[in-house]
């Protein structure tokens, strides 16, 4: 096969798109830029009874937040389309056409109640998981066991059909996993699959591979629970005679949920408070919303550079990547084989650190502060609260008391730290601030150390009052800071407001 990269997505549109999905999509897309390749959507919509409206326009938004940009699809331009399996019918009926006609497939009438009297005989008979297979399938209504006559006039009067793979017995089908290495199965453990269903649409496995085919794919990247349909698909490139141009498979692991015993899913997210989808989906069926990442503050960059390590690593120490530079690092080589834990906590430490890569600037656009201070000031506050962010919509929370004096004193630190003692120390100190003309953060810092030292005490009998009185917490950022940012008056004004509101600190002491 030629070795020009080209990778594709395929998603069926039955609902909104997984995370997990999403980091189908992101690893197909880094190989594919990684490899100067293209990026392909595909749209696998052969299931109509499953369709969900809104489900396509979902996935590309979803993805487009993202910033996975494909290069082929429904919405784009190609010389490989049509993109929705939908509308390549005519395709896959001519190819069904030759696997009936090369033996490899064959016509079933059986009916749902004998399908369903099949499964009850052989788990009467001790079958554990009954299948239409080699053996099961002589003793059923098919172009097998039929004679032509039969099989031509029950065609003639349309009679329902499906057809199924003609899965050989006893065969060894194996191949190279670019994640797994060599995996092998033995085609007595397969069943006869159906390739081609009653409504003329294919299934997922006769589709794939054709489309995959035809479009000219080089890798087929895609999760760990297609791993037991790839002989299947091997088989089919066999049957075809396309051999010399299958594509190279990687089977992904699964994202597990925080516990490590399941596959990640919306319950898991329900239960444990975290969202399972990218972007909010709205649900027409019953007029639902469920919000995704992007409304609940993560940045876009944050949840790929999550999603990436459910499964990769870099192998080295670094862990926060621009999604250029995932493009340099990445490779199928370093994804693990085993399932990765989801960690909520590790996801809001990762849109924190993406947050903290920002300027003032760029915060400041996405943040409605009050509009009473000039632009300067604000990006002052940005700067000052910006550690102890991890959202946007922290730094309101994190700076009310730099836009105005507290409202109120946070109980537990007055009860613990406003004592007569404290308030004594609050009032020498603010004498000192007083008489002070260089309210630069060194020089009040200085001051204030001056004052430990003159005194003979230590930081936590002096810095805990000072900071309850100008900002109403016991935690922020650097007092200094806090204080050169409200100017002298203001700094003097607190001081003597809480003394006014919370007392000498006699009831505390």
């Amino acid at each position: 096969m030629s070795n020009h990269v080209r990778v594709r997505f395929a998603p069926s549109p039955t609902g909104p798109l997984h995370m997990g999905g999403v980091r189908t999509a992101l690893y197909n897309y880094l190989f594919a830029v990684k490899n100067g390749g293209e990026f392909i959507l595909r749209i696998e919509d052969t299931d109509q009874s499953r369709y969900v409206q809104g489900a396509e326009d979902y996935i590309l938004n979803s993805l487009n937040w993202c910033g996975l940009k494909f290069n082929e699809g429904p919405h784009l331009n190609g010389d490989y389309g049509p993109y929705r399996q939908s509308e390549r019918r005519e395709i896959y009926k001519s190819h069904i056409t030759k696997l009936i006609e090369s033996g490899y497939a064959y016509y079933a009438f059986d009916s749902e109640k004998e399908l369903d009297q099949m499964r009850t005989d052989l788990k009467q008979a001790g079958v554990q998981s009954p299948q239409y297979n080699q053996i099961t399938r002589l003793n059923m209504k098919n172009s097998l066991t039929l004679n032509d006559e039969e099989v031509k006039n029950r065609l003639m009067n349309n009679e329902s059909y499906v057809v199924r793979i003609n899965m050989p017995r006893n065969q060894v089908i194996k191949f190279k996993d670019k994640i797994r290495g060599w995996v092998s199965f033995n085609t007595n453990n397969l069943d006869d699959k159906v390739l081609f269903k009653s409504d003329g649409m294919p299934t997922y496995h006769l589709a794939n591979v054709i489309d995959d085919h035809l479009m000219k794919i080089s890798h087929v990247i895609r999760g760990e629970e297609w791993l037991p349909s790839a002989p299947l698909h091997i088989f089919l490139y066999q049957c075809f005679g396309w051999e010399r141009d299958m594509p190279e498979f990687a089977h992904l692991p699964l994202i597990l949920n925080p516990e490590g015993d399941g596959k990640l899913s919306k319950r898991d997210g329900d239960r444990l408070g975290f969202p399972i989808f990218p972007i909010i989906w709205n649900n027409s069926e019953n007029y639902t919303a469920t919000e995704g990442y992007k409304e609940k503050g993560f940045l876009k960059e944050a949840f790929v550079n999550m999603l990436v390590f459910l499964g990769w690593n870099p192998g080295n120490t670094k862990e926060i990547y621009s999604l250029e530079e995932l493009v340099d690092d990445f490779s199928l080589e370093r994804v693990g084989k085993s399932g990765s834990r989801y960690n909520f906590e590790k996801t809001k430490w990762f849109n924190q650190q993406h947050l903290r890569l920002k300027s003032a600037k760029q915060i400041l656009k996405n943040i409605k502060f009050p509009e009473n201070k000039e632009e300067d000031y604000l990006l002052k506050v940005v700067d000052l609260v910006k550690e102890r962010c991890v959202f946007y919509k922290d730094f309101l929370n994190e700076s009310t008391y730099l836009f105005s004096p507290p409202e109120s004193y946070e109980k537990e630190a007055v009860q613990k730290k406003w004592s007569t003692e404290s308030v004594s120390h609050l009032l020498s100190i603010k004498t000192k601030l007083s008489l002070c003309d260089d309210f630069s953060k060194e020089n009040l810092e200085i001051i204030f150390k001056n004052y430990l030292k003159s005194s003979n005490i230590g930081f936590g009998k002096a810095m805990p009052g000072l900071r309850i009185s100008i900002t109403g917490r016991m935690q922020g950022p650097s007092m200094f800071s806090i204080m050169n940012l409200l100017g002298k008056d203001e700094v003097l004004a607190r001081i003597e407001k809480a003394i006014k509101e919370l007392g000498n600190g006699e009831d505390n002491s």
